[in-house]
């Protein structure tokens, strides 16, 4: 070992290990780091600051003030490697005349260092990364309040890679669940539809209505896995959706009634009329999103509206609109009614289905900046309406 090369911490392969889980290593400048060392600089009148982190084999500088653009130098060099065997801040007035440094060739050789102060950069469990610092070459001491305001600084880095590293955890386990959510909306719906397809053969061939009525239910069944199928790839969908809604003119009766045929055999099934009221209106909006949009405003109706009705049609508001969809079911209780936009809730905790299509359904209006509303009456139904910009 060197003479001014610094020991080894004793929790190195943790610091190690702690410091590569927050993926700074290597990444570009960013102005929230360099106002850090502005100000670090600012405040304690020095020429040169650094955040620094080290590594197994070298200081890697993630923001520098006065530094000619180095971004890193080898580990033995680091005078931060010292500051991480400190409690909290290693302040050093004279390199030249400090044992542990004199021989350093930064202190001997160009550019001649001779004032340290580094605050540590701890993560919460005390591990030691690397230090915010400022350097001069003139010796000097900090008073008080500067070396406050640089563990302060140090304290403030911390908080900046702490969020950046939780946003990045989220991130991945959003994408995670994005695809498990994906390979349950699309992968399992083609056995379950040669499932559906081979019970309604069988159901055409027999007479007896009883065993009709049987298989009538399993299609029922199936039917309900299939929608919430597709929700759930609708909802993996928008968790990674990376385009902007594609807004085009469309007319609401060529969106509304292929949408109305394909759940029309459901509603029968289970004892809904559905009707839709024609309109002549256009408007402006992504014909993707906003099928999702109705798709599911419809199938909740029927859903909550067994042996009742649901009814499509649109109010004209201005210059938008009103794309709604009422059934007769229960009603939602004020007190409740923001709660039905939340994912996987269910105002009945016995429903069938994951809850997720009203979920969808908020943020895909959200995302398309349309506004959604509710309207309900407890014992009477709900009316759900999407408010769409009027084309022409």
């Amino acid at each position: 070992m060197k003479p001014y090369e610094a020991p080894l911490p004793p929790n190195e392969t943790q610091r190690l290990i702690a410091l590569r889980s927050y993926g700074v290593l290597d990444t570009p400048a960013e102005a929230a780091f360099d106002d850090i060392t502005r100000i670090a600089a600012a405040v304690c009148g020095t020429p040169t600051a650094l955040i620094s982190f080290v590594t197994d084999e070298r200081q890697w500088f993630k923001s520098t003030v006065g530094a000619g653009g180095l971004r890193e130098t080898p580990r033995d060099l680091s005078v931060c490697a010292h500051a991480l065997l400190q409690p909290d801040l290693l302040e050093v007035p004279d390199l030249s005349a400090d044992v542990r440094f004199k021989l350093n060739p930064l202190v001997c050789g160009d550019p001649h260092l001779r004032f340290y102060a580094g605050a540590q950069l701890k993560t919460p469990d005390g591990l030691a990364l690397g230090t915010v610092c400022v350097l001069d070459t003139a010796p000097r001491q900090l008073n008080d309040g500067q070396r406050a305001a640089l563990v302060a600084l140090a304290r403030q880095t911390m908080t900046q890679l702490e969020l950046r590293r939780a946003l990045s955890i989220a991130e991945r386990l959003q994408r995670h669940r994005s695809r498990l959510m994906a390979v349950a909306g699309h992968d399992l719906k083609q056995p379950l539809q040669v499932m559906t397809m081979s019970v309604e053969r069988v159901r055409r061939a027999i007479t007896d209505e009883k065993q009709r009525q049987w298989l009538g239910q399993a299609l029922d069944a199936a039917d309900r896995l299939s929608t919430d199928l597709d929700r759930l790839a609708e909802a993996s969908d928008l968790d990674g959706v990376s385009e902007l809604p594609r807004p085009t003119p469309l007319a609401v009766n060529d969106l509304l009634v292929p949408l109305i045929a394909g759940w029309r055999q459901h509603a029968e099934r289970r004892g809904v009329s559905l009707r839709f009221i024609p309109s002549s209106a256009r408007v402006v909006s992504d014909p993707v999103m906003l099928r999702t949009i109705l798709g599911n405003l419809i199938g909740n109706a029927i859903k909550y509206s067994r042996d009742g009705r649901v009814i499509i049609g649109c109010r004209r508001r201005g210059n938008s609109i009103a794309i709604e969809v009422a059934d007769s079911g229960p009603g939602i209780p004020e007190a409740e009614r923001d709660a039905v936009f939340e994912a996987f809730r269910q105002l009945n905790p016995d429903s069938e289905g994951l809850g997720l299509g009203l979920s969808i359904v908020k943020r895909t209006a959200d995302l398309l900046g349309h506004g959604l509303y509710l309207r309900s009456e407890v014992g009477r139904g709900s009316r759900f309406g999407i408010v769409v910009p009027r084309a022409g």
